[in-house]
């Protein structure tokens, strides 16, 4: 294509937005609506993705090292463990630090718990982290069959659990994203066929004095864009605009609840992106869609 060709089609394309008025102002309208809602939804989708992250990091094992063992048995055991595939790390905790932490973690109550550093029966252990917490059951099975291993424990009835919800959380949210974007794709095709229906005659006068039909289309792909483009700025700015408010002044506060929110930079950026990304391929695939059975005289 010509470059003056080209320039011809941005030209047209951009004055159509003003010729058409009312409806170029509804077909924004339309694109800024149903963006906006995409874009919360991958705000939330996000934020969730960051909880469930943060609760799966907080899963580890309690390996529990038989009372009879020695110090070099200990050692020797540790190795093992850090020999298993996709340990990321092992932490040991000896008696006296399990002690000072139970006490520590009951407040006022753990002074119950005072005579026992005399004589404490609680088990030396290690503490065992997984590379991927979804794994975490597998590598403690490996571990319960090493020598001086008295027993493992990491909430298995409750981790296999969070897993569950986490993953139904993180496919319900992906789904529902899903199908905002397809409802915003059909609704803005509807809308932008519209401006393209009241000006089918202007179509067929171009096609009949022998307009090719990439002639005719180009503007259309261009207006299109444009009000694809124009009408994910909006929603950016609000959602910017909402989300650093919310970030800025609750942040600190979700985090008193052992959860943070994803940070404004770069996953506002990120957000920004993909709704300019989806608003110009809406447009141009709505007027795509629109103008083709007009092609036909």
């Amino acid at each position: 294509m010509k470059f003056k060709t080209l320039t011809r089609h941005l030209r047209e394309g951009a004055k159509n937005l003003g010729r058409n008025g009312w409806m170029t102002f509804a077909s924004i309208s339309a694109v800024a609506v149903m963006l906006f809602v995409v874009g919360v939804f991958l705000l939330l989708i996000l934020n969730m993705n960051q909880i469930a992250s943060s609760i799966e990091d907080d899963v580890e094992m309690r390996v529990y090292i038989e009372l009879t063992a020695t110090e070099e048995q200990q050692e020797a055991l540790e190795a093992e463990i850090r020999a298993i595939p996709h340990v990321e790390s092992v932490t040991f905790l000896s008696r006296a630090e399990g002690l000072e932490q139970l006490i520590d973690s009951l407040d006022e109550q753990g002074a119950v718990f005072e005579p026992l550093r005399d004589e404490n029966p609680l088990n030396d252990s290690f503490i065992v982290r997984a590379e991927t917490p979804q794994i975490t059951a597998q590598i403690a099975a490996q571990i319960e069959n090493l020598t001086y291993v008295e027993r493992v424990n990491y909430g298995q009835e409750v981790v296999e659990r969070l897993f569950t919800v986490t993953e139904f959380v993180r496919t319900v949210g992906v789904v529902l994203v899903i199908g905002m974007m397809f409802t915003a794709m059909f609704l803005i095709a509807n809308t932008i066929k519209l401006t393209i229906v009241a000006r089918k005659r202007e179509i067929q006068i171009m096609k009949l004095v022998g307009a090719t039909n990439g002639f005719i289309r180009w503007p259309f792909f261009v207006e299109g864009m444009l009000l694809g483009v124009i009408g994910s700025l909006v929603p950016i700015a609000l959602i910017g605009f909402g989300y650093s408010y919310l970030y800025n002044n609750f942040a600190a506060r979700v985090e008193l609840f052992m959860f943070s929110l994803v940070p404004v930079s770069p996953y506002l950026w990120q957000v920004a992106g993909v709704l300019v990304g989806m608003g110009a391929f809406i447009g141009i695939w709505g007027s795509m869609m629109s103008v083709r059975k007009f092609l036909k005289v």
